[in-house]
């Protein structure tokens, strides 16, 4: 017999994302991708949810078969990505971070690619205190400083 502890160990690092879409509605351009990580077994769609942002700040969540009608995008391979993790408070607080007339996908995902690691270092006692990301402008920024001042030398 499983415990909760048991199942817990077999989980991997747990992220968020929240992608906002100029508009009102993704292309789908990149579902294919996500798709292919979630074949991979690379990623396991916890919650998806969309929400829209209108011009006067209210936020509302939008149905995936609304944001599919008369387009492309085919979003029902993620219908029922509805662990009950995602809160509205949660929403709320994704909303802050997309502009008026947006459209955004607000993803949380297991990472199952990290759960063996993950696994291991929790059964050797190693404890979580710290986790970032860092925005690829970011990174690309550093890197032509670095070169400018090796270049500088």
């Amino acid at each position: 017999m499983r415990s909760e502890s048991d199942e817990f160990d077999d989980v991997g690092p747990i992220d968020y994302l929240v992608v906002e879409y100029p508009g009102n509605s993704p292309t789908g351009e990149a579902l294919p991708y996500l798709v292919d990580l979630v074949d991979q077994g690379l990623i396991r769609i916890l919650d998806l949810v969309f929400v829209r942002k209108d011009p006067d700040g209210s936020v509302a969540a939008v149905d995936m078969v609304d944001l599919t009608r008369g387009g492309s995008t085919n979003l029902a391979v993620f219908e029922g990505a509805a662990s009950g993790l995602l809160g509205q408070d949660d929403i709320e607080e994704a909303a802050k971070a997309i502009s008026p007339g947006s459209t955004a996908a607000i993803a949380m995902y297991e990472n199952r690619w990290a759960a063996p690691f993950a696994r291991a270092l929790r059964r050797g006692g190693a404890r979580l205190v710290a986790v970032g990301r860092i925005p690829v402008q970011d990174v690309l920024a550093a890197l032509d400083s670095a070169e400018a001042a090796t270049a500088g030398t």
